[in-house]
């Protein structure tokens, strides 16, 4: 019989936009002609939990099982009315939907205020340039964090609005914990959850329940609706993939947890699913399946004896946003981190540019897997019908890359047809940090509608980027910083520590780099991450090469990614958590900066030997961009008028030309000899992106010369045409 697939995002991922893993998987199915139906049982179980139908029943669940509570939840009990009568409006307010609401959200007076409201004194600090929309974002975000407090202690002690159960999925060798967890009876939070999943399937009729689990923090969501489809929908088939899957069950074996699955599916799924749904229709031998674990005569068994290629990028379709409810998600700002506001406030399409990663040798990273390992790039043309077809579909311009590093060439040839295109656009992506990221593309890249970058600076120490192999050095992330932050592109930077043999004098070195970037402007937002060992790392793989030991040498049967690890010649790692994190806090608000590094830790540490002006330096005396015969030229603004006239000066007289270039929001003016501004205003129309046919630096010396008679490194480098160059005259 002819399948209907039901794609599921189980609770939690974001608030703010869908996960697209299942808008991917029902573009692709389109272009099969297959049948689906996709939702985010995130949000709407969130939803349903955060009305005043929800809160009345949570307040009545507690008090039914009446907990000994804390004082801070006994006073959220308390207000429960109040609560019961405001959550409505809140939601609707972090909906976009009722934005007056704010001005009584600030006032203090609206909102019931718990434990969460403690930090709000330091608001004017941490918020100071923030508008009364922005302020009211916040307030609402901590009430829902109050109430998510409650829950925590009271109902469900798995509950986080992104997170949920995710110590039960991390890290988990055996199935046990999660096995024990899932035979205990529902909460609160998994009866509204089934009952969602109940209206689904009967909504949608499916023959396959597709469950994709990106994170840890899904998976025990997704084995509690497998559970309940198990006994209640027996004749359902249920699968699951995702990156949980792709990274850490890779060598399953425990059959316990084939009680609540049939099928899981390991890298990209177009294919294995494909496979799948022809196997159930009777079209295909079982022992075909494609990266396919499931369950045979008590044993797991891991099936891959398909013949099919994985699809290529162009054959998988646009991704689909139909079906999800994206006028429901919830804009919150939770922390004051400018990236981390990217990813909880706004709706952001996901689009991919590229398959994998261009750079794939970082010593860290899972680079033996194919969702990095296998680059295959996209071509500009499909992406930006594709961007298009989502705009017309959502309604949405903001777009979130999500790749593991974007391809500079890519990038640029993306750019140039964004604005041929003419698409408004605001986009922000993943980089590294490399020399390709000129002045000048970084400029063409924020006119295409970039608004940020993040990348990976990881241990800014010389001697460790070398030996993570990042590709870059500290002076190289400092130019290519400076280059994104004055075209007014904000800078996000992971920060790393604890990487192998790493020192207690590299991590203090590598804090003062990081403050000096801060302080000189060129980076705006940060976060520290404390190394973590993976299995399919080249470190994982050769951990003695790395001077490390490996503590967990047995495999589990379940989850295998994390491996724990002792590095005898390195610093005690832990010990600088809170201090990096401390001192990183008050970077982000301008502060601190002359504050001596020991101050952020209550233990002795080496004092720095980086150079006081080291980035400074690096950035005002960064190598002019020498121009390659074979780089191309654009101009990004619109057809100059022009004048000629007559100077004198001294009793001399000179022709001249006045070329008047109008930009948004003034006019920019040069004069020039009158030979060289005709020259120029003829070549203008040549170099704008929407000519089809650009022109490069060698031609346009060739033509300079030839009709000029000038010299073209002269012309190219006199204060109008520097003047001109800033203000959108790019060498690409």
């Amino acid at each position: 019989m002819p399948q209907k697939v039901l794609l599921i995002t189980p609770p939690f991922t974001q608030l703010n936009t869908p996960y697209p893993a299942t808008a991917y998987l029902k573009g692709f199915l389109n272009t099969q002609s297959i049948a689906s139906v996709q939702c985010d049982l995130g949000i709407e179980t969130i939803l349903e939990l955060f009305s005043g139908d929800g809160l009345r029943g949570l307040f009545e669940e507690i008090a039914k099982t009446a907990p000994e509570l804390s004082s801070n939840s006994k006073r959220i009990c308390q207000l429960s009315q109040t609560y019961i009568q405001t959550i409505d409006q809140v939601i609707a307010f972090l909906q976009g939907k009722n934005s007056l609401l704010s001005h009584l959200i600030c006032d203090r007076r609206f909102l019931p205020e718990a434990s969460r409201f403690a930090v709000t004194e330091e608001l004017d600090w941490a918020f100071g340039t923030m508008g009364i929309q922005d302020r009211a974002k916040h307030l609402a975000t901590l009430y829902l964090e109050d109430l998510s407090d409650l829950i925590l202690e009271a109902v469900d002690p798995h509950f986080g609005f992104s997170r949920y159960a995710e110590r039960l999925g991390r890290s988990a060798a055996t199935f046990d914990e999660i096995d024990q967890a899932l035979l205990l009876p529902d909460t609160f939070i998994d009866r509204i959850l089934i009952q969602l999943l109940k209206d689904k399937i009967e909504f949608a009729n499916p023959t396959l329940v597709a469950f994709s689990v990106p994170f840890p923090g899904n998976l025990y969501s997704a084995l509690k609706c497998g559970q309940w489809i198990k006994r209640d929908f027996p004749e359902l088939k249920i699968v699951m993939g995702g990156g949980f899957a792709n990274t850490e069950l890779r060598s399953l074996s425990d059959p316990r947890v084939f009680n609540y699955l049939d099928y899981i599916l390991l890298d990209d799924g177009e294919a294995p699913l494909l496979n799948l749904l022809e196997y159930l229709e009777g079209k295909r031998e079982k022992k075909d399946l494609k990266r396919t674990f499931l369950c045979d005569n008590g044993a797991v068994v891991y099936l891959n004896g398909s013949r099919q290629n994985d699809f290529a990028q162009f054959e998988t379709g646009t991704p689909d946003y139909s079906d999800f409810h994206l006028d429901r998600y919830l804009s919150v700002i939770e922390i004051a981190n400018p990236m981390h506001r990217l990813w909880s406030d706004g709706r952001w399409n996901k689009l991919t540019l590229a398959h994998g990663c261009y750079w794939g040798r970082c010593t860290f990273c899972d680079t033996s897997l194919d969702y990095i390992g296998r680059y295959e790039p996209n071509t500009v043309q499909l992406l930006c019908d594709r961007i298009e077809e989502i705009i017309r579909q959502t309604g949405q311009i903001g777009f979130h890359f999500v790749d593991e590093a974007a391809p500079p060439a890519l990038m640029k040839a993306l750019a140039l047809e964004i604005i041929r295109r003419k698409i408004t656009l605001v986009w922000w992506t993943n980089i590294r940090f490399e020399k390709s990221f000129t002045s000048d593309l970084c400029v063409l890249l924020k006119a295409s509608g970039c608004i940020a970058v993040s990348g990976g600076l990881e241990v800014a120490s010389d001697r460790l980027l070398s030996l993570i192999n990042k590709g870059v050095s500290v002076a190289k992330v400092a130019t290519v910083a400076d280059n994104f932050t004055r075209a007014g592109i904000m800078v996000h930077a992971y920060l790393m520590y604890g990487f192998p043999t790493q020192t207690a004098q590299e991590t203090i070195d590598s804090l003062d780099v990081v403050r000096q970037l801060f302080a000189a402007g060129v980076i705006q937002s940060g976060f520290w991450h404390q190394f973590a060992m993976t299995a399919h790392s080249p470190i994982g793989l050769n951990p003695a090469q790395f001077k490390v030991s490996i503590d967990d040498p047995a495999t589990g049967t379940f989850a295998n990614n994390d491996r724990i690890h002792s590095d005898p010649t390195g610093a005690n790692h832990e010990l600088f958590s809170d201090g990096l994190r401390k001192s990183l806090f008050n970077f982000m608000h301008g502060i601190g900066f002359d504050r001596d590094l020991s101050a952020w830790f209550d233990f002795k540490v080496p004092r720095t030997t980086v150079a006081p002006q080291l980035i400074r330096q690096t950035i005002t005396s960064t190598d002019f961009e020498t121009a390659s015969p074979g780089c191309m030229i654009v101009w990004l603004g619109e057809n100059p008028s022009s004048r000629n006239y007559t100077r004198t000066k001294k009793n001399q007289s000179y022709d001249m030309a006045e070329l008047i270039f109008p930009i948004n929001n003034r006019d920019l003016v040069i004069q020039l000899k009158q030979g060289d501004g005709n020259w120029l205003v003829e070549k203008i129309p040549n170099l704008r992106i929407a000519n089809p046919v650009q022109t490069t630096y060698g031609e346009l010396e060739k033509s300079f010369e030839a009709e000029t008679g000038g010299d073209f490194i002269l012309f190219w480098n006199s204060t109008p045409i520097v003047n001109l160059r800033k203000n959108g005259l790019l060498m690409l």
